[in-house]
Formats: structure tokens, C-alpha cells, sequence
């Protein structure tokens, strides 16, 4: 079984030869990204150059390295806009986590803002790429990017087409909510476990979610059951994975995912990846 380290050693490989294949000199604004996918993104095509600073607070593991050679420019929920004033970016990219800064940084500078990607996954994310990849003029190359990561995608889910039932489930200090994880029903087409009625919805805003007990997770029974951890992610007391792993039955395997990968992070060339291998890890 491949680890999430060896991985991740992988993508940064793959990362470093993309960067190798870059001009000299890249066209195109500098930029600070406060979506993680967008960022590695990014640096997959080879426009590493380009960007002047990373949001280090909760920076995931597959990007820390950045945090040793580029300035701070705060965390996802709060911008830095000190530092964001003194390096002035022509581009400054953003998501909903980042709420009323937007305006703030706004009036400083252009921002292109990004949204959870919708319908078909597999479009969404090549539409993202290519209009990233259309800011610095490396189409074909984004072009190459996706038909390699597609292949690689395709390839992990033919290896998963016995690999039974799974459920993703999002961990909240101590709370669960069943979570529709594209990478896992969408790319991969794994079978979800069947939900039972009594599951209902909550509305909060725009967002929807499934809280689920112990006793539902345990009457579900998947094959595998697939944990992001938002406590973990956001520097709260992570999951008791024992606490959990006991109330589940004997048949179920419970892995816990990466946190800052999962939930900080996705949509990305070298995220979905990353991504895409974990999951074939956790269910085999």
C-alpha cells in the first residue's frame, strides 16, 4: 500500500518538472491565491514565479514547503491586508471563505473569485484549470496536465470497480454529517452505502448538510467509511479515531483522511491527485 507520504513525494516530482518546463521569464500577473487548489494549480504549470505570497495559517501539508520561501499573507478566513497592501498583486484569487475581505481586497487590487465546482466534476475542474492556465497564455500545457491527471484518474477507478460500499462523512468536534464527495462518487463512481430515511436535511444559507449519529453510521454499515476531519483542519481537537473505530461493526474499515488535503484543499491539479490516491489507499 503506497502511502500518503510517498504520494505526496510523487506530485511535488511531478510539481518540480512542471516548474522546469516553465520560460524564464512567465508572462502574466503576480498573484497571491487564497484557494489552495487554485494554487497548486498554479504551480503545476510551471507559474510558480508569479506568486508572492501563501496564506501559512492551516497551509496543508502537500504546500508547506512554500511557507519557507514566501512571505504570509494570513489564512483562508483572514487575509493578511497589510502585507497583501505592501506587495501589491496584480491578481489576488478567492473563495467564500473569506466573506466581507473581498471587498477590502477589492478595492486594492483585482480579485477573481472561484466557486465550489458544480455538475460534473470532471468538467468543472478542466474548465478551472484552463481559465487558470488562461491568465499566463500555457493553455497546451494545462491541456497535458489534465489529460495525464484524467488517465491516472481513469486508471485508479477500473482498480476500484469491486471495492463495495463506501461513506465520507465530515468529523465537527465530535458531530457528523455525511458528505457528497465528488472525488469519491463522481471521478471514482463508488457505490455510496444506502442512507436511511430518518436522515434529514439541515439548512444553513446556501449550504445543506446530513448529520448523521453513531447508531445511523453503525445501522449503514459501509465497507468503508471515509473520514474528513474539520476539527483537525482547523486547529480544534482532532477525532478519536478509537472512540469512533469501536462503535462501528467489524465489517467496516474506517480510515481518517487528510484534513488540510480534504477540507482546506481540492479542486487542483495536484490536489485531486493527491486526493484520487488516498482514497484508492484507504478502500483496497
Amino acid at each position: 500500500m503506497t502511502s500518503l507520504k510517498t504520494l505526496m513525494a510523487g506530485a511535488l516530482a511531478a510539481l518540480t518538472l512542471a516548474g522546469c518546463a516553465a520560460t524564464p521569464e512567465t508572462s502574466g500577473p503576480s498573484v497571491v491565491s487564497y484557494d489552495h487548489g487554485a494554487l497548486d494549480t498554479l504551480l503545476e504549470l510551471g507559474v510558480g514565479d508569479r506568486v508572492l505570497a501563501v496564506p501559512q495559517q492551516g497551509l496543508p501539508d502537500y504546500l508547506s514547503d512554500l511557507a519557507g520561501r514566501l512571505p504570509d499573507a494570513g489564512s483562508l478566513k483572514e487575509p493578511d491586508l497589510d502585507t497583501l497592501a505592501w506587495l501589491d498583486p496584480e491578481l489576488v484569487i478567492m473563495t467564500g471563505r473569506q466573506g466581507e475581505a473581498i471587498d477590502d481586497v477589492r478595492a486594492m487590487t483585482r480579485v477573481k473569485e472561484l466557486a465550489t465546482p458544480k455538475g460534473d466534476y470532471r468538467e468543472a475542474i478542466t474548465e478551472r484549470v484552463q481559465d487558470l492556465a488562461g491568465l499566463y497564455g500555457v493553455q497546451d500545457r494545462a491541456g497535458e496536465a489534465l489529460a495525464s491527471l484524467w488517465q491516472y484518474v481513469d486508471r485508479q477507478k477500473n482498480r476500484l470497480a469491486d471495492a463495495g460500499t463506501i461513506t465520507v462523512v465530515t468529523h465537527n468536534d465530535g458531530h457528523f454529517s455525511l458528505r457528497d464527495e465528488a472525488v469519491v462518487y463522481d471521478l471514482l463512481a463508488l457505490t455510496p452505502a444506502p442512507v436511511p430515511d430518518t436522515v434529514e436535511p439541515i439548512h444553513r444559507g446556501t449550504r445543506t448538510f446530513y448529520p448523521v449519529g453513531l447508531d445511523t453510521l453503525a445501522g449503514m454499515a459501509p465497507d468503508v467509511l471515509l473520514v474528513v476531519d474539520r476539527s483537525a483542519a482547523i486547529g480544534a481537537e482532532p477525532l478519536d479515531a478509537g472512540w469512533l473505530r469501536d462503535a462501528l461493526p467489524d465489517g467496516t474499515r474506517m480510515v481518517v483522511l487528510d484534513p488540510g488535503l480534504w477540507y482546506l484543499s481540492g479542486g487542483g491539479l495536484m490536489s485531486v491527485r493527491l486526493q484520487v490516491g488516498e482514497v484508492v489507499n484507504a478502500v483496497q
